[in-house]
């Protein structure tokens, strides 16, 4: 017999457009919506994006041995709610107010004590792309429907104070005898406590996310890239439902995935209001040894709803032979791998792959599997925002 669940989890009505949250308080019932998945039109406009990467520009990394070359791709399910303020700027509201649209009351871009958010939002999810981390959140979208709730900003402030703790920690004067190590469940309790505090009153926003990252850095006495002794290493660090996963395309292999952690089926950790889970308690850290050209992906739960596992290892591997033989767009350099441009590629041909599982009534999924294994009746695939950063390992040239 299956026991019931904890009290302070909501399970919302069964059936597969359905997608659960932890309880807001015990009068309201809160939950992750899901608009019908097969209806024969929808009330917004689905929306696709891809670079390679995320604005801003990243800031400065460490100089590693190693460093990620990375791509990006987005399918949006409906657009996002608008970031309130003073995350971002109020447009003009008098007629004595300058009307140019370079007035900073027409600044569209979000911002948090005084700084320019990192990473890219793309519907409730948000993604960041750099050369040594990379991640996706997952916003959930139920808090859309509350006054006040941004499931979109505290998945992306998450994100932004994330690579802000990696940055400050690796910046910190040390003695030569203690060199920098990634301390990753720190990093990401930090990014939880901060963004409590800058989603707090007065501003009182409120919101829960999943967080799945990847950071590179290395394992040998010696930093030089040439040294036999020197391997780059992978500090992964997740909280729910989102997925690291790391492919070696030459061999069509999937050398490491991260778990999915749920309270229930379709109801993830997820850091945020009144939710028991924090990163110092429910986090999970691995450390996978990379190779060189291995593939590293983050995303959100809406490309692994809609693909299985060895669909997600295939499209990679024939995307970076594709670009090798010279599909895929224009290349800056060497195509050898997937290089200079290629992890672009990589990420735009998952996302059209999940994409077209996730608007067939009548496609097999790895949703609908898990659902009817938990009973529920459910066909096709799962209609959500589905995010995908591709990071290639590369020898750092330029130590």
């Amino acid at each position: 017999m299956r026991k019931p669940p904890p009290a302070f989890l909501l399970a919302s009505t069964p059936g597969p457009t359905t997608r659960r949250i932890l309880l807001y308080s015990r009068a309201h019932h809160l939950r992750r919506y899901r608009r019908p998945q097969h209806t024969a039109s929808f009330s917004f406009r689905p929306a696709d994006a891809s670079g390679e990467v995320t604005p801003p520009l990243p800031d400065a990394c460490p100089k590693l041995p190693f460093r990620f070359e990375t791509g990006f791709a987005l399918f949006a399910k409906r657009l996002p709610r608008p970031f309130p303020p003073p995350f971002l700027s109020p447009p003009s509201g008098s007629f004595s107010d300058p009307l140019s649209t370079h007035h900073q009351s027409r600044d569209k871009r979000a911002f948090v004590g005084g700084e320019l958010i990192r990473g890219w939002t793309n519907g409730d999810d948000a993604v960041y792309a750099s050369d040594c981390f990379i991640c996706a959140n997952d916003g959930v979208g139920a808090w859309s429907a509350r006054p006040r709730g941004h499931p979109g900003l505290w998945s992306r402030l998450i994100l932004h104070f994330w690579v802000a703790a990696i940055q400050e920690d690796i910046i910190k004067a040390r003695p030569p005898d203690r060199p920098y190590h990634p301390d990753p469940v720190r990093y990401l309790q930090e990014a939880y406590e901060r963004t409590i505090e800058a989603t707090s009153s007065p501003i009182d926003c409120l919101g829960t996310t999943t967080a799945s990252g990847a950071q590179l850095h290395y394992k040998g006495e010696d930093p030089n890239p040439s040294s036999p002794s020197t391997v780059p290493l992978l500090y992964v660090t997740n909280l729910g439902d989102s997925q690291i996963m790391v492919i070696r395309p030459k061999g069509q292999e999937m050398i490491y995935k991260s778990k999915e952690q749920w309270h229930w089926f379709d109801c993830p950790r997820q850091l945020g209001t009144n939710s028991p889970d924090t990163p110092e308690r429910n986090a999970v850290v691995d450390t996978v040894e990379l190779r060189e050209g291995d593939v590293v992906l983050a995303m959100s739960d809406g490309l692994i709803d809609n693909l299985w596992s060895h669909e997600i290892v295939t499209s990679v591997s024939e995307s970076v032979q594709r670009w090798e033989a010279g599909e895929g767009g224009q290349a800056v350099g060497p195509r050898e791998a997937g290089a200079n441009g290629g992890m672009t590629f990589v990420a735009e041909e998952l996302i059209k792959a999940a994409k077209e599982i996730a608007l067939d009534p009548f496609a097999e999924s790895p949703f609908m599997e898990h659902a009817i294994e938990e009973g529920l009746a459910s066909e096709g695939g799962k209609l959500d925002d589905i995010s995908v950063v591709a990071a290639l390992c590369r020898r750092n040239s330029h130590l």
